[in-house]
């Protein structure tokens, strides 16, 4: 369903659905029981302005009734958004596609307490291109490689190579070394790289994902551990390459987690940990760090890494 509205200063309208009943005699009565953590003043104030729009882009007044719209759009506002004190690299950007090396804590695009300082918002002022959408995401806590089409009419080419897993992709991870694992040597149940498959679920409105074992798998990993030593910061680590064969929510954070190698810096996986602020000094400690395909426009190869390291990478041995 096409905006009504176009992108303004990086942000893309926000489409909400209207229920067809209920209690609220008004479309301005179910946005403010919707978004009660706002003012009701200012949210009136934002009706009168002419704000709230149909699909037609017509504003849609606060006498305007329930059921009289199935969906309405407008511009989303945060009162105060707290700056990313780090910066997305462009790696790539010709006529359709765009490639960055985003940073630890950097969202992809708008949601909860970001909007501007995403690396949408801020790529489409960058770029001054409105049209810039990304093709895959990152967690905000992961850093590495992030595609974004820069126009609509290649967008789905590039959406498919990854609908169809065509899109081979490579990422490093590091752990704290597991007890009884030597401080130099890999053991032997991971000589060799091993494939770990779960099913993942994940359910709106919670943080984690659900694992159901119950149910016949939907996610693998080919896990890689290359090497156990000492980080710069003195930490004992494991090393780990990661490929995943789906793309499923958390994917990484879990499988790791699964075989005893939670990634540093992780509050959510294997346990969920109290909130707190960003600790800038141990990011997560997972990075995308390739990604490889078969251009579907031009048909050559095409192979982009990283330029970015994990803080806790081995430097040496015991």
């Amino acid at each position: 369903m096409p905006a009504p509205l176009p992108v303004r200063d990086g942000v893309g309208p926000t489409r909400l659905r209207v229920p067809t009943s209920g209690p609220w005699t008004t479309i301005a009565e179910f946005v403010v029981t919707t978004f009660d953590h706002l003012a009701v003043d200012a949210l009136h104030e934002r009706f009168d302005a002419g704000e709230f729009v149909d699909g037609a882009g017509v504003p849609i007044d606060r006498d305007t009734p329930l059921g009289a719209h199935r969906f309405i759009w407008y511009y989303r506002q945060l009162p105060a958004e707290q700056p990313v004190p780090f910066r997305e690299e462009v790696l790539h950007v010709d006529d359709d596609l765009v490639v960055v090396d985003k940073p630890h804590f950097l969202p992809t695009t708008p949601g909860g307490r970001y909007l501007q300082e995403s690396a949408l918002v801020r790529l489409r002022i960058r770029l001054d291109n409105p049209d810039l959408t990304p093709i895959h995401r990152l967690d905000r806590p992961t850093a590495g490689l992030v595609m974004f089409s820069a126009r609509p009419a290649t967008r789905g080419a590039y959406q498919s190579l990854f609908e169809k897993r065509k899109v081979t992709k490579t990422y490093e991870a590091i752990s704290a070394r597991p007890a009884g694992w030597s401080c130099s040597e890999v053991p032997p149940r991971f000589a060799d790289p091993i494939t770990y498959r779960n099913h993942i679920r994940a359910v709106r409105g919670e943080l984690r994902v659900h694992v159901d074992n119950s149910q016949e798998p939907n996610s693998e990993t080919l896990i890689e551990v290359r090497d156990v030593g000492t980080s710069a910061a003195g930490r004992t680590v494991v090393h780990s390459i990661l490929s995943p064969r789906s793309g499923r929510m958390h994917q990484l954070r879990v499988h790791l987690a699964a075989v005893d190698l939670g990634i540093l810096g992780d509050r959510w996986y294997p346990n969920l940990l109290p909130e707190q602020p960003d600790d800038h000094a141990l990011p997560l400690q997972l990075l995308a760090r390739e990604l490889a395909f078969t251009d579907p426009l031009s048909g050559r190869p095409r192979r982009f890494v990283t330029r970015r390291t994990l803080s806790e990478a081995i430097v040496a041995h015991a």
